[in-house]
């Protein structure tokens, strides 16, 4: 996995923004202004997502490439580095897997709006 392949997954979702709000070596990807994955330009061998507390840890203690992530909440919020014992595929499922997390705490209204766009 490469940042450029994740960047193209994560705006290949419906409704899909990103933005530099935490500066210019941040790269956020959001939808309804909700962050669901995060890309450091210093450290481009990894992606911050957000995960279910109970799947982060059991994923965290399978794999070593899943650590909690730096200042950021580790019980919600994991880092995800390619290039280790975490496939591709199991990457780009994560990153689904945040975006469902961030999509469940929506108003149902907006829950069902995006469903209409997917």
């Amino acid at each position: 996995m490469d940042i450029e392949s994740l960047r193209e997954y994560c705006l290949s979702k419906p409704l899909a923004t990103e933005d530099s709000a935490f500066g210019p070596d941040w790269i956020l990807f959001r939808v309804y202004n909700k962050i669901f994955a995060c890309l450091d330009l210093n450290r481009p061998d990894r992606v911050v997502l957000k995960l279910e507390p109970d799947y982060g840890a059991e994923l965290r203690e399978r794999y070593e490439g899943i650590v909690g992530a730096w200042h950021w909440n580790k019980r919600y919020w994991f880092e995800v580095c390619f290039d280790t014992d975490v496939s591709d595929a199991l990457v780009l499922q994560l990153v689904d897997h945040s975006l469902g997390e961030v999509l469940k705490k929506l108003p149902r209204k907006l829950q069902q709006d995006y469903a209409a766009q997917s």
